[in-house]
């Protein structure tokens, strides 16, 4: 794949998920899972860590652990403010602790597996 891709796709994939978790959510069907939404947060921040990180290490030059650590503190930190800005910014929406912590754990998972991913490749060497 070519390198300057991955910004590309970070940069949509964000711009998507600020859309989405700004606008209103009107009359979406139910997954039937305990705790969708959760789960949704987690894997989008998963994904979200994970384009940041492979953005920041083919595009910018970064060392890969530094391009995964600065992936995972601006997951972090834009899961809050989105969280914020649906508590302040929107009548429909609601600031929820739990969004930010399925956030912060979803990047906190993504981080973990791209460091070990590292090391493994290291290893090899």
């Amino acid at each position: 794949m070519h390198k300057k891709i991955w910004t590309l796709l970070a940069i949509v994939y964000t711009t998507t998920l600020m859309l989405v978790s700004l606008m209103t959510l009107r009359n979406l069907p139910s997954v039937g899972v305990s705790h969708g939404d959760k789960i949704f947060h987690f894997l989008a921040y998963f994904i979200l860590t994970s384009l940041w990180a492979f953005a920041f290490y083919n595009n910018f030059k970064l060392k890969k652990i530094k391009s995964i650590m600065i992936a995972f503190v601006i997951s972090v930190v834009f899961g809050i403010v989105v969280e914020v800005l649906q508590g302040t910014v929107t009548s429909y929406r609601s600031l929820d602790v739990y969004d930010m912590l399925a956030n912060t754990f979803g990047a906190l998972l993504a981080t973990g597996v791209l460091v070990i991913n590292n090391f493994k490749r290291i290893k090899k060497l």
